[in-house]
């Protein structure tokens, strides 16, 4: 049996169901809690399919048996609600704060490196590692990403540019062609300014790499989607899990792709660190006093 998040991968295989199967589908990511305890009559008549079809939606989905099925949900709420424990209260001491927030990073990178698929970030690695020019699109916390994402593959000798203004992001986009990379990161997988760029971009020839929920216009509309489904609750705080999330892929992206450049890049690599050792303190030396240089 997998262990990868089962709500994850119904929602990643909606496009490949029947249309009877969308329906059971649908009900179960609208209602987990309910169809674990459920038995296979009970699911049927809610989601109004046959009993024959709420077998094949199971096999549809990698769960050999309806049993099976709901064993996985089962487990997945149970992580849910462990996780949801950790919300942030009013009253909560600082030392809470720094352990709750911890604890659901660290659990919620776990969610997202179990529904990873490799081979989604290795397509995407090669789009990019082949690209002439690679602009990253993102808006928000998604914007500081592709500022990362720009720092981090500036490294590699790649072309590359991080946009965050709608104006900005079209100007790049119908300057990119057909040996170029856009890469857009978001979160909800749902910005319109975004949406409006990549099809900028394709329309020019460039190809699109996505971070973004499966299932979401971001997604769909990429040549090349890599999929990070992640909830946050972002009434009272700016989204954070998502944006370490993020983080972790494009690491994972320049990694893949420095690979690809051969042992013979590692030179370059070393030599960038020579030329900004002297911009350090060396070890055991003295506390750096600004005095010491405006006088």
């Amino acid at each position: 049996m997998r262990n990868s998040p089962i709500l994850a991968e119904i929602s990643a295989a909606i496009p490949n169901l029947r249309k009877s199967e969308i329906k059971v589908a649908e009900y179960v990511l609208r209602s987990p809690q309910q169809v674990m305890h459920m038995r296979i009559v009970d699911l049927a008549q809610e989601a109004q399919v046959s009993e024959p079809t709420i077998v094949r939606f199971c096999r549809g989905i990698g769960c050999n048996s309806f049993q099976e099925f709901k064993v996985r949900v089962a487990q997945e709420m149970a992580i849910t609600n462990n996780i949801g424990q950790f919300a942030i209260a009013t009253d909560d001491s600082i030392s809470n704060i720094c352990s709750k927030i911890a604890d659901t990073t660290i659990q919620r990178l776990h969610q997202v490196k179990s529904q990873l698929k490799s081979e989604q970030v290795g397509v995407a690695a090669n789009a990019i590692s082949m690209a002439t020019r690679v602009e990253f699109y993102g808006y928000g916390a998604s914007g500081a990403v592709a500022i990362d994402a720009q720092h981090k593959f500036f490294r590699l000798q790649v072309a590359t540019a991080a946009y965050s203004d709608p104006h900005m992001q079209a100007m790049s986009a119908v300057t990119l062609g057909p040996e170029d990379v856009a890469v857009a990161i978001s979160q909800s997988g749902r910005t319109k300014d975004l949406l409006n760029s990549i099809a900028l971009a394709q329309h020019h020839g460039a190809k699109v790499v996505s971070l973004a929920p499966a299932n979401t216009a971001v997604s769909l509309q990429a040549d090349y989607p890599i999929h990070i489904n992640i909830e946050e609750d972002t009434e009272q705080f700016t989204p954070m899990t998502s944006r370490i999330a993020h983080l972790m892929v494009i690491d994972m992206l320049a990694v893949a792709v420095t690979q690809r450049r051969g042992p013979e890049f590692a030179r370059h690599l070393i030599n960038i660190k020579r030329s900004i050792k002297s911009l350090r303190l060396e070890q055991g030396n003295e506390p750096f006093n600004p005095k010491n240089i405006i006088g």
